[in-house]
């Protein structure tokens, strides 16, 4: 793997949640010591059921939320400059979840798409900031005739071409995609990560990819997070991830997953039970451990620590060398 541009290390999110007037606050840990690497034109997928700190993890490299811990740097140089100057802000964007409402009603295509120039390089003439809004335009597959429409005149699918087109005319080198594709419709799904395929290509763009739906991070990720309570589960390459996955979290995830055949699969672990705990109460030892059907003793008395096991870091006290061998030979 290429040198990390984005490096994340032990980041934990932490709010306090008043209990009273008379009582302590609780701390809510969203995030609890996260750490990975994101290289030049790599796509990381975060993956996890609502609430397991995808999105806090993503706002808080926007730096929308401040670290309780942790260290994050950009191309060797923090994010964090002390002062409160956000230097990187040109080069970290964003890619919304809701389309529609991610982008302002009063304001034109145009205007939209312009508005980081305006912000971000402002030393840009007028003349300069036309010909690179249509020119992204363009490369999202709108016209330059669409400029002066308004979102509410455009469909879910155009409305997240043109939030690709806000976050990517700055020429970012990070972009994170917040479940980009999950309000939009099947079809249009593909087309959208075909065209962030195609522009991180052109672009070498390092893609934070967040979302649920398995088989889309399968499609655009060459590796693959799994977020369990504001924790890693499990982290590796995409194909080794989906051939042979470690953690019984992950296996459950996949389990799930629906197919055209169902009787294709065999099903080696039972699908996750149950709600996932209060991250104001969580569990002791293991996070996992009071939905997983092979808990033992030691996975409520001990946390796991994320280890190596072949290719993959997995936090399981139930995976050993073998469950790797047997995921190299699958």
């Amino acid at each position: 793997m290429n040198a990390p541009l984005l490096s994340v290390r032990d980041v934990a999110v932490e709010f306090r949640i008043p209990e009273g007037v008379f009582r302590r606050s609780r701390v809510l840990r969203a995030v609890d010591g996260v750490s990975f690497d994101l290289a030049r034109g790599e796509t990381l997928g975060v993956v996890g059921e609502s609430g397991c700190g995808k999105s806090t993890l993503a706002r808080a490299i926007l730096g929308l939320v401040p670290l309780a811990r942790g260290i994050m740097t950009l191309d060797g140089q923090s994010l964090d400059s002390g002062n409160g100057e956000r230097w990187w802000r040109k080069d970290i964007q964003v890619i919304f979840q809701d389309p529609l409402a991610s982008l302002n009603p009063r304001m034109t295509v145009g205007e939209i798409v312009a508005e980081p120039l305006e912000t971000l390089m402002p030393e840009l003439s007028r003349r300069e900031m036309e010909t690179r809004v249509i020119s992204m335009m363009e490369r999202v597959g709108l016209s330059s005739t669409q400029v002066n429409r308004y979102p509410h005149e455009f469909s879910g699918g155009q409305c997240q071409r043109i939030g690709i087109a806000r976050a990517l005319v700055s020429e970012p080198r990070v972009v994170l995609c917040d479940e980009p594709v999950s309000a939009l419709d099947v079809s249009i799904q593909a087309q959208i990560v075909n065209l962030l395929t195609d522009l991180q290509k052109e672009m070498g763009l390092a893609l934070l990819f967040i979302a649920h739906d398995l088989a889309v991070v399968r499609h655009i990720s060459h590796r693959v997070m799994v977020m369990y309570l504001g924790q890693v589960a499990e982290t590796t390459d995409a194909d080794t991830l989906y051939r042979r996955p470690l953690h019984p979290y992950t296996r459950a995830l996949m389990a799930a997953v629906p197919v055209p055949d169902p009787g294709r699969r065999a099903r080696d672990v039972e699908i996750v039970r149950g709600d996932v705990p209060s991250l104001l109460a969580p569990p002791s030892g293991c996070p996992f451990r009071t939905r997983c059907p092979l808990a033992v003793a030691r996975c409520a008395a001990e946390a796991p620590a994320l280890r190596m096991v072949g290719k993959t870091a997995v936090a399981c006290h139930l995976v050993d060398g073998a469950d790797a061998g047997s995921a190299a030979s699958a």
